[in-house]
């Protein structure tokens, strides 16, 4: 068991450091197929500069050509990516049908991952992520429901199907709908497009009711920064996108759901 826990873990840091070049990336249409650079000088970066944690420390946290400092956020990610991985194995182990479980988990995590660092980089959510990784978990799903024999049709499939894109229009609508009403009160912006796109991709897997959960989860975790940023009087927009994808990822992982919740609250 050890042995796949450092595995995951190790995976994850590897993952990690591929998943920020695609945040880094794709929300400005560079080909994610280009090798690694510096941010700053463009120096296109060795083998022993893109090991994943190590090299930070190696390099003294700047690159040996410019000697600007790399942003911590790249080892914040690695790190975080690795520890989400092994979460999922241990969630995940024993499970029947364990290999698509925690494909399906990867898949969903991963792209949360992706989410966070492109919103907090650039504030956008890109389109292309969340139709790719949607068709990824539709797909995953229905796979699992013919090898667990909950479906053992066609028309099953097809059900299924209809009611994960309900669970997603139903989310698209309640989103959409504190996007506008925010907007009214605060009289700017107060949710992007790509928030509200990114919850009924969360509702896929999750479903609506829990994705609701997720909103109120997030707004508590987003409450002390909004607090502080209020406090110094500052301007800058806070992201809400790694907000939702924190509030997901600690029910996801931890396994909460609804009677959880209800059990809770009794």
């Amino acid at each position: 068991m050890y042995g796949y826990l450092i595995l995951f873990f190790v995976l994850g840091l590897i993952f990690g450091f591929i998943f920020t070049n695609i945040g880094y990336r794709l929300p400005i249409d560079k080909s994610l197929l280009e090798k690694s650079k510096c941010d700053c000088c463009n120096h296109t970066l060795s083998f022993k500069e893109k090991i994943p944690v190590i090299s930070y420390f190696l390099q003294k946290r700047k690159c040996r050509y410019c000697l600007q400092k790399i942003s911590v956020m790249y080892i914040i990610f690695e790190l975080l990516t690795g520890i989400l991985f092994a979460l999922i194995y241990l969630r995940f182990s024993n499970y029947t049908n364990t290999y698509i479980n925690i494909a399906l988990a990867l898949v969903f995590i991963s792209t949360l991952i992706i989410i966070m660092f492109s919103d907090i980089k650039y504030m956008l959510i890109p389109d292309e992520l969340l139709i790719v990784s949607s068709s990824l978990v539709i797909v995953l799903r229905i796979f699992l429901g013919f090898i667990s024999e909950e479906i053992t049709g066609l028309l099953d499939a097809g059900y299924m199907i209809m009611f994960m894109l309900l669970d997603a229009a139903i989310m698209f609508v309640i989103m959409f709908i504190i996007k506008k009403l925010g907007d009214i009160l605060f009289k700017k912006e107060s949710l992007g497009g790509g928030d509200v796109k990114m919850m009924a991709f969360v509702s896929l897997l999750i479903g609506y009711k829990l994705s609701i959960i997720v909103i109120f989860l997030a707004s508590f975790i987003a409450l002390p920064f909004s607090i502080y940023n209020a406090y110094k009087k500052s301007e800058i927009m806070l992201p809400f996108g790694p907000y939702l994808a924190i509030a997901t990822i600690i029910l996801y992982i931890f396994n909460i759901d609804m009677n959880t919740i209800i059990e809770l609250i009794h």
